[in-house]
């Protein structure tokens, strides 16, 4: 499954549905997205999209993010599995996701609105921006992975917005919930201060080393911190110049995880250890040690990027 970096690239473009846009407020709950309960989901974070309520559900990504699943079990029976998958492991993140179910063949107009090319498809959106996640049909622990791995970068960036349950009945004038043991962090990075940021992860972790989300984000915001400022051309050739020196090959794998290129960086790591003895092969292993964090441990390219760092070093 390739998964991307999370973004935020254009505006979803609703003109196709030729239905008037209302605007958004950070307030609208997912339950007023609701369908009738016979066109329920498998969970109470996840429901059917119809031409009706599409437009509340992208607008309830301006609390937290909404996850489009396009399907169609006539074309595609596989893309049905993967979007009862979906639907399924939506009530495992306590409202960090919200999933929509996006039959193409019930709502083609949907599906001509968002230029959906092919199925399956997981879009992810967040404040009203799609961007694809992924597009294969993959075991359900790999989604849970993947989603799992998508909390982690989101955090990192400050969106710890949750959706409401649907069916619960919505405060008036409620501000999206944020997990305050992260407000600090958040608040910092939304500032560009990645130096606090760092600090205040580091605060969390420890207080509470099992904290998987903050150990997660603390290894992130170093990533951040590390490659501020950072030229990849630059430090693409004096990689290439020095193959062997520790800090030029760390600082492109720190660039290539924030692009997206994990398998990448952790392959050029592991060369690192293999080629590299002592000190040397202490810092390279120390490192990718922390990408792996970064990436979350249960993701399967970690596990294979362990696998390839233990034979690395025996």
């Amino acid at each position: 499954m390739t998964q991307q970096p999370f973004s935020r690239p254009g505006a979803i473009d609703l003109s196709a549905l030729k239905r008037p846009a209302q605007p958004p407020t950070r307030a609208t709950s997912p339950a007023a997205a609701a369908p009738s309960p016979a066109a329920a989901g498998h969970s109470a974070y996840s429901l059917d999209v119809t031409e009706e309520n599409f437009q509340q559900v992208i607008e309830s990504s301006m609390t937290a993010p909404v996850l489009l699943v396009f399907y169609s079990r006539t074309k595609m029976p596989e893309s049905g599995n993967l979007a009862d998958d979906m639907a399924a492991v939506s009530g495992e993140f306590d409202g960090r996701y919200l999933v929509g179910l996006v039959d193409i063949d019930a709502v083609p107009q949907i599906a001509q609105a968002m230029q959906i090319q092919s199925i399956p498809l997981v879009v992810a959106v967040v404040d009203g921006r799609p961007m694809p996640l992924f597009q294969d049909v993959v075991p359900i622990e790999e989604l849970r992975t993947a989603l799992t791995q998508v909390g982690q970068q989101l955090t990192t960036q400050g969106i710890t917005g949750r959706h409401q349950p649907r069916g619960a009945a919505p405060v008036e004038g409620e501000e999206p919930e944020v997990d305050p043991r992260y407000a600090a962090a958040q608040d910092a990075l939304g500032e560009g201060d990645i130096d606090l940021a760092v600090a205040e992860y580091q605060k969390l972790v420890d207080a509470n080393p099992a904290d998987t989300e903050a150990a997660a984000g603390l290894a992130m915001a170093k990533v951040l911190q590390r490659t501020q400022g950072a030229d990849l051309n630059a430090a693409r050739a004096a990689a290439a110049a020095a193959p062997d020196d520790v800090d030029a090959q760390t600082l492109v794998a720190d660039l290539d995880l924030l692009g997206g290129h994990v398998e990448d960086a952790f392959n050029r790591l592991v060369g690192l250890v293999a080629r590299t003895s002592d000190a040397d092969r202490t810092r390279a292993r120390d490192h990718l040690l922390g990408l792996f964090a970064a990436v979350g441990n249960d993701d399967e390219r970690v596990l294979a990027g362990r696998r390839n760092l233990a034979s690395a070093l025996f």
